[in-house]
């Protein structure tokens, strides 16, 4: 699901600060940042609003693949005897994307724009 915002800035104090709005319900979101100008501020933003969107999307990444690796797991415990090896790297592989979607997201926790 996408949620698209408006970035809004205002002078407060001599500095410019800018928050988001949700576009459908007028909600605020995210951070507020400040700079010494409308535009920088708006930018500081919209790499945190950018960011944010690429972590929430990194964590369902790797909240899906959490949830398919315990399905195998549980799966696996009512395999026979036929089926252990299959069932042995079938667990194999879905926890390297596990792995997989871990490491994607500690990379875009990384990158958190200040």
């Amino acid at each position: 699901m996408t949620i698209d915002f408006r970035v809004i800035t205002v002078q407060r104090g001599g500095l410019w600060f800018a928050h988001a709005e949700r576009t459908d319900n007028g909600n605020r979101f995210g951070i507020e940042c400040s700079s010494e100008s409308a535009e920088a501020a708006a930018a500081r933003l919209t790499r945190w609003l950018d960011w944010q969107r690429e972590h929430s999307s990194a964590l369902e990444a790797l909240q899906q693949a959490q949830r398919a690796y315990h399905r195998t797991i549980a799966s696996r415990a009512f395999a026979g005897p036929t089926e252990g090896a299959a069932a042995a790297e079938l667990q194999k592989e879905s926890l390297e994307r596990v792995e997989t979607a871990r490491g994607k997201l500690d990379e875009v926790r990384a990158l958190r724009p200040e």
